[in-house]
């Protein structure tokens, strides 16, 4: 590929630095950095074909290139990171807030601070706890803490009044405020009464509770026991706080925990912030992608994004002693070094193998798999974007009409046996699960997965032609037995309900677009398929997986649609939906068979009890799980047959190669 403003050879230096593609405006659309320029520069600028798509539309629509040369990798990335926040580029990942998350803040930079809740972004010369769930949870947690830390937490209008009229506000006569606003203490006291609240909110809560049981045993010893109740109900009110969160490191460890769910479009993050062993907040971002990379490439983006504008001055909340990452990013020394500096001590990048760590990382990464299924089920239910969606697509495939039912079809197999294939059908953009349809491939033995897709795409609208659907440009294929309309019917009407049963026909609507899982060999099936039946009018596409790229019959290259194009979310979305139906049935006619091989060798055990047996637990891993007793219970099982059926099942387990399962190929 030769682009006008590629540098000439040899210029590009080979030391590490941060580079800035921008576009014919002189608007920065990239920002990266390279430990080594010119091999990096250098990638950009070959045969287009080789590029992922995304990056190919980068390069294309960049008009020239530049670079600044930094002393180390630190130095490359803290550049990187302020280009980034200052131009916000076009084609970088941008990570955002899936919602609004509330912050304890506490105004650190005024005389008499106070503590407040609050969202939306940072500001200077505030201390900030969290982000939290709810924004009432932490409203509770801290009048908890007001009976123990009696600091400011009024407006400034209402600071000011009352100092003007010489009278605290509700919340200093009930001993919630220490009422700096009249002088009831000095500016120094109320910040030590500020100090103590945020060391008690950033997790080192025990030096407050040793020294408050103190302090109540000392007032009891002299006889105070008015001080020493007092003392008393502030220190339940702590330990009440304390258990609003749970302990879920039993180290007492200080780090933010982080998992990400991805799919080809998007990514969503979760972060769970642990000080002192407890969750102290949680937060999720979610991106769209704009390139290939691997989790650790995605990791190291979001590294960057969150923590590369912290510094030592925010009492080091941002910045934990641990990060806990389901990949460690390619510069994970370098990420170290960066953030440990901005911290002013050691700070760890590492992921958890085992134990306490392990499993909350588990529960985030589970956290996060739902936040992105959330995302995208708003993102489905807007009936707006549905609908730019499906024009997207008329426009992009040249459709005469939009697509209001779209079919797709997807194949899967276990190297080349147990192929089965499935069939979804969306309406308006959404799931019409009523209509699905699944298939068990006839011929197993000389079938790939073009094969599979043809006989699929055959045998659906073959059913559609049996069934009555008649159009002017739908001739039925030779041989078929179409339905005849009932008395008085327009003979072009499609036969939609069954005369006999009053129910409607499984495959009598016919649907304005086919979408199959693959490329351009399972389009070309596809068509082939139609054209064999006679059908013409019904237009054809496929998506294939590794580069989303839609392909049409007979076209040599792909229709390319935008990243951010709804057409294209739709399309990967019915995809996906293809896939998991066709996964679901697979495994399921997968551990019927399993069932019955495991079965073959025990004696006694005839077709019939096998079947029995098969219905009773539904599948080879509840036989596993089963006592011996139970199968005994199995009608026409007896103790023997169920202890040779258990021995049976166990061998079958220990002898059992592994599988893996391939799906159709792009």
């Amino acid at each position: 590929m030769s682009q006008s403003y590629r540098p000439k050879p040899g210029e590009i230096p080979t030391e590490p630095g941060v580079y800035r593609f921008r576009d014919k405006q002189r608007r920065v659309i990239y920002v990266g950095k390279a430990k080594n320029l010119r091999a990096r520069l250098s990638s950009y600028f070959q045969d287009i074909g080789n590029l992922h798509q995304r990056t190919a539309t980068m390069v294309t629509t960049a008009a020239s290139v530049e670079w600044t040369v930094v002393e180390t990798e630190v130095e490359a990335l803290q550049l990187e990171y302020s280009w980034i926040k200052e131009f916000d580029p076009r084609f970088n990942v941008k990570y955002r807030d899936d919602k609004s998350y509330p912050w304890l803040a506490v105004t650190v930079g005024e005389e008499f601070p106070r503590v407040m809740v609050g969202r939306g972004a940072k500001r200077k010369g505030t201390r900030y706890f969290g982000p939290y769930s709810h924004a009432w949870a932490i409203r509770e947690t801290v009048d908890i803490l007001l009976r123990v830390f009696p600091m400011r937490s009024c407006s400034n209008g209402v600071f000011k009044r009352s100092q003007q009229i010489g009278r605290p506000c509700l919340l200093g006569y009930i001993d919630k405020c220490a009422a700096p606003c009249v002088g009831t203490v000095t500016a120094d006291e109320h910040r030590a009464i500020v100090d103590d609240f945020c060391e008690f909110m950033a997790g080192r809560t025990k030096p407050f509770i040793k020294r408050i049981e103190q302090q109540m045993y000392a007032a009891s010893e002299a006889l105070d026991f008015e001080r020493a109740a007092r003392l008393r109900d502030d220190l339940g009110a702590m330990q009440k706080a304390l258990e609003k969160q749970a302990v879920v490191l039993g180290d007492g460890a200080d780090a933010d925990v982080i998992a990400l769910a991805e799919d080809p479009l998007e990514v969503a993050v979760q972060v769970f912030y642990v000080r002192g062993g407890r969750i102290r907040g949680q937060r999720g971002w979610v991106a769209d992608r704009t390139d290939d990379g691997a989790t650790p490439e995605l990791v190291e983006t979001f590294l960057l994004q969150l923590y590369a504008g912290g510094s030592a001055d925010d009492g080091g909340e941002s910045l934990p002693k641990e990060i806990l990452v389901p990949e460690l990013p390619p510069d994970t020394e370098t990420f170290e070094q960066l953030f440990s500096d901005l911290r002013g001590s050691k700070v760890t990048i590492r992921v958890p193998q085992r134990g306490d760590k392990k499993a909350l990382q588990e529960n985030v990464a589970r956290n996060a798999k739902e936040s992105l299924a959330l995302h995208k089920t708003k993102r489905a239910s807007d009936l707006t974007t549905r609908n730019q969606a499906i024009a997207e697509i008329a426009d992009a495939l040249g459709l005469d009409e939009a697509p209001l039912r779209i079919e797709c079809y997807d194949v899967s197999h276990i190297q080349g046996t147990e192929i089965v294939a499935s069939m979804v059908v969306f309406e308006d953009g959404l799931a019409r699960k009523s209509e699905y349809r699944r298939f068990v491939i006839r011929d197993q033995e000389g079938s790939d997965d073009v094969a599979a897709m043809h006989e699929v795409i055959t045998r659906r609208f073959r059913r559609l032609l049996d069934e009555g659907f008649e159009t002017p440009s739908l001739v039925p294929h030779e041989g078929s037995s179409t339905t005849t309309p009932a008395a008085g019917a327009d003979p072009g009407t499609p036969m939609l309900v069954d005369p006999d049963t009053g129910r409607p026909r499984k495959f009598a609507y016919a649907p304005g677009l086919v979408v199959v899982d693959g490329g351009a060999p399972q389009v070309a099936a596809a068509q082939r398929a139609l054209d064999e039946l006679g059908i013409d009018d019904i237009p054809v596409c496929g998506l294939a997986k590794r580069l989303e790229e839609v392909w049409l019959p007979g076209q040599p290259d792909p229709v390319i649609l935008r990243r951010t194009s709804e057409g294209l979310y739709l399309l990967q979305r019915i995809r996906d939906e293809a896939h998991r139906f066709a996964i679901a049935h697979h495994r399921g006619r997968r551990s019927k068979s399993m069932v019955e091989s495991v079965l073959d060798d025990v004696p006694g055990l005839g077709e019939v009890r096998r079947k029995t047996l098969l219905r009773h637990f539904g599948s080879l891993k509840k036989l596993r799980e089963a006592e011996i007793d139970e199968i005994a219970a199995v009608p026409g099982i007896g103790p023997r047959t169920a202890a040779a059926i258990k021995g049976a099942v166990a061998a079958g387990d220990a002898t059992a190669p592994r599988r893996t399962r391939k799906t159709t190929a792009p």
